[in-house]
């Protein structure tokens, strides 16, 4: 089937399930027991709506991938997200294998008007990445990643793991700012902006991204730059998902070397003062080529241990890198210093088990200017020495400041470092004090910020703290290219 044809035959089935009465025009059949023609599902704005299973017929023919509804084989294992508080059942889950299968999902959606979830890796912290009751357009199986070392390029499809870029890259000798946890998506992570341990030294992922291929809310499929629908291109490097589903990212690569001086540097929690206020005058004078992350834990050891730490990368000569260090190991004893020259992945997996599939986790951030001595007073005194809890930050400014605050749609641009206080627990009945505690402890820390990051905060109800002066803009361009808002289940802007 062409796909105007089914687009037509798609808004058709949509019209017929919005208005039943139509179907009186047909002959009354002679049976007693009554076929299920239609399956409920919800729309945008919420309402209980049904789909034909004629149309649904149609749209599994279309898909190179498959299609799954309740029930099916697979369907359990493709609603699950990371986030194991999220237990959510879409009417329909579309699994796209290219980008064609991407438009006839969106055609689809939007020709019935129902709900949207895209899930590209699964990592959305607030779940928004799987819907109850709407369609899950589901691109895991668009996961590939090609490198052109020549040209030192990375092309990677919507559904590919931040491990597999990584990887992909790395065995060219190359490499750009990746996240924190490997088996995160490219798409969600790079539409938000981008942290990552090299970032000082190569800006935000965002800031590394050339080009990408997008479907919008219309169905077409765009390649964006600088040059081709640079309004578009701009939205995405900071707006989110709001504007359609990016099948594939272009991202400039760079020379690097993957064994890199790079480790953890732990103190008892006692020295805590200490360490971090020095850490709030020292982190001034670093090097681009250091990144210096502090984290306030607690070990999961009989004694739940609570200690104060640093993630060290050093992306130069380490020789250097190791003196730049000194003084930061001679304000206490340390009591693991594990600092050293090591491949680079062991630092971008040290998290991934931490932060593994099914684990419930909650988390809240704020954007921080300067590392003052209130804040610091504040990290020490609402701490919480609880294993399921944790404090810790992604440490921005370097290069990332060389780009004008209205460059891209990233505004965060002053931002020396994002703290964040997040949870990570097995056992539902935690959910409402871990909740309660984490909120308890952002709270405490809260007036020592301005703005979020939309791609981890939970709540996330002041949009206009995660785009801050971007917002009119990413308004007006969100009102050209989905005015009605199919792209909503994400840190949502208004059409203008």
């Amino acid at each position: 089937m062409n796909r105007r044809q089914f687009c037509r035959t798609s808004v058709a089935a949509g019209v017929a399930a919005a208005y039943p009465w139509l179907s009186g025009c047909t002959q009354e059949a002679e049976v007693s027991t009554p076929v299920v023609s239609s399956i409920p599902a919800v729309s945008l704005d919420g309402a209980e709506i049904e789909l034909e299973k004629a149309a649904l017929k149609e749209l599994s023919e279309a898909l190179s991938g498959p299609m799954l509804l309740n029930g099916d084989d697979g369907y359990d294992d493709a609603r699950k997200i990371w986030n194991g508080m999220h237990d959510k059942r879409p009417a329909v889950i579309a699994r796209c294998k290219n980008t064609q299968d991407v438009c006839h999902a969106v055609d689809f959606a939007r020709g019935n008007n129902l709900l949207l979830a895209v899930r590209g890796g699964g990592h959305s912290w607030p779940g928004k990445s799987v819907c109850e009751g709407g369609m899950m357009l589901d691109l895991a199986l668009m996961n590939d990643v090609d490198v052109d070392a020549d040209a030192k390029r990375a092309h990677a499809q919507g559904g590919a793991l931040l491990n597999t870029l990584d990887t992909a890259s790395l065995e060219h000798g190359l490499v750009t700012t990746a996240g924190v946890v490997s088996h995160t998506g490219v798409g969600g992570y790079t539409l938000g902006g981008g942290f990552g341990r090299l970032n000082r030294k190569y800006g935000l992922t965002i800031d590394n991204l050339r080009s990408a291929e997008i479907v919008t809310a219309d169905g077409t499929v765009r390649t964006i730059s600088e040059e081709q629908d640079p309004d578009l291109f701009w939205a995405i490097r900071g707006g989110g998902g709001n504007f359609g589903v990016v099948t594939k990212f272009e991202y400039e690569l760079h020379p690097f070397e993957r064994n890199i001086y790079s480790g953890m540097l732990l103190f008892p929690i006692a020295a805590a003062r200490d360490v971090l206020e020095f850490y709030g005058g020292w982190y001034q004078t670093l090097s681009n080529e250091m990144y210096v992350g502090p984290v306030m834990v607690t070990l999961p050891d009989e004694e739940s241990t609570g200690v104060v730490g640093f993630e060290i990368v050093y992306n130069g000569d380490p020789a250097q890198g190791e003196k730049e260090l000194a003084p930061l190991r001679s304000v206490a004893t340390p009591m693991l210093d594990d600092v050293k020259m090591q491949d680079y992945m062991v630092m971008q997996t040290q998290e991934d088990v931490s932060f593994g599939h099914g684990v419930r986790s909650y988390a809240k951030n704020g954007m921080v200017k300067e590392v003052t001595q209130a804040l610091v007073d504040a990290m020490i005194d609402a701490y919480r020495q609880d294993p399921r809890t944790a404090f810790f930050t992604h440490t921005s400014g370097g290069v990332v400041k060389d780009v004008g605050e209205l460059d891209t749609a990233f505004t965060h641009r002053n931002a020396e470092t994002m703290i964040i206080v997040a949870g990570g627990w097995t056992d539902p009945a935690d959910d409402e004090w871990a909740i309660g505690a984490l909120r308890e402890w952002f709270y405490a820390l809260e007036p020592h910020t301005g703005g979020y990051y939309d791609n981890i905060d939970f709540d996330a109800d002041k949009v206009a703290g995660a785009y801050g002066p971007a917002y009119e803009r990413l308004s007006q361009v969100k009102g050209q290219y989905d005015v009605g808002n199919l792209f909503r289940l994400n840190n949502n802007i208004s059409p203008a």
